[in-house]
């Protein structure tokens, strides 16, 4: 027995129920063949106790024993069968090789401060996640890694085609999480570029970069040019608003107790910079999303299912040939043979 149902040999033969918790209908059937044998005898008694055996059947001719009993038997049966059917009884396997094709795609998730603002709702980082998690839904066996940044950028997430892993990786990306402070997207485009060549494997690459924009430390050139010059396409998605937004601060149970101030006492406002995100997009042949009201990875999505797919992986795997439908063809006919037993039959005056 394994977590994918029940596997066991017999007489030579590999067999298995590939859903086994469907097997607990048998107690069902169990019990309503017991109650149509019950409630016959309980029948036949009754009518022992009023009539004799030579009366019965010309005082109360339609009443019958056998028939009430044949029908229950019936219904019972068929449940039964339809229980081992739900199980889907396997008989025999063979062996596949299972290739998986797609390409590599690296997320650049900016995590800064300023990723903070509610010019979107609830917050840039929060709407940054779910964009994310909308391209984790709908890719289709590529490969994704997930690279964290602020001052400086780390991996969050290997490249891996295990989606729910890539989100559990995500809900941990928090800006007092970060090791340095400020932006460098830069250093997050290089460090993309790092994670998919040491990977190999896909033709097409591309890097998503989803952030405000905003970078304190000008060293982006380097970074684009290093995507640019290996063919990796950056598909900027711009997070929040152009009009200025203040950056919250934040206690430990995540209340705003105000906002940041700069040297001189005044709010620090940050901005999207679309300029800034357009440049880096279109250095490396690719393009800026912004969708203020909405969300903007199902366009990138639609980029990265028209770029060519590489073999990523190929590995046996072992398929059971499956032999449910003589329980289902069986358990039907018993339950439509039950539907047609009259369980009383009239004589004509």
């Amino acid at each position: 027995m394994n977590g994918a149902g029940w596997r066991f040999t017999l007489l030579g033969y590999q067999l298995g129920l590939a859903r086994p918790a469907f097997l607990l209908l048998l107690g069902l059937s169990v019990l309503l063949l017991a109650l149509a044998v019950v409630l016959a005898a309980r029948r036949k008694s009754r009518l022992s106790r009023v009539f004799s055996a030579r009366l019965a059947d010309r005082i109360a001719p339609g009443v019958s024993v056998g028939r009430p009993l044949a029908q229950g038997v019936l219904y019972g049966l068929g449940l039964l069968l339809f229980a081992f059917a739900l199980a889907q009884p396997q008989c025999g396997s063979h062996s596949e090789l299972a290739k998986r094709r797609g390409i590599d795609v690296v997320v650049a998730l900016d995590a800064s401060n300023s990723m903070l603002a509610r010019d979107v709702q609830p917050s840039r980082l929060e709407r940054a996640k779910l964009e994310l998690t909308t391209l984790l839904d709908q890719l289709k066996g590529d490969r994704v890694g997930i690279v964290a940044f602020a001052g400086d950028a780390f991996i969050q997430c290997p490249l891996t085609s295990d989606y729910g892993a890539a989100k559990m990786f995500l809900r941990a990306i928090e800006p007092d999480a970060m090791p340095q402070g400020g932006t460098n997207i830069g250093a997050a485009l290089l460090l993309s570029k790092q994670v998919l060549e040491n990977a190999g494997g896909a033709k097409d690459k591309v890097v998503v970069l989803i952030s405000d924009g905003e970078d304190l430390t000008g060293e982006v050139s380097e970074g684009v040019e290093a995507l640019g010059d290996a063919g990796v396409k950056v598909l900027a998605v711009g997070i929040g608003s152009e009009q200025g937004e203040p950056i919250p601060l934040l206690n430990k149970r995540g209340e705003m107790v105000g906002y940041k101030k700069d040297a001189s006492g005044t709010t620090v406002l940050t901005r999207l910079d679309r300029a800034g995100l357009t440049a880096i997009a279109e250095a490396t042949g690719g393009e800026l999303f912004h969708e203020p009201r909405s969300v903007a990875m199902g366009q990138v999505v639609a980029i990265i299912d028209r770029m060519q797919k590489s073999e990523l992986e190929s590995r046996l795997t072992v398929r059971y040939a499956e032999g449910y439908q003589p329980f289902l063809a069986v358990g039907l006919s018993l339950l439509a043979a039950g539907m047609l037993v009259r369980t009383s039959r009239r004589r004509p005056a």
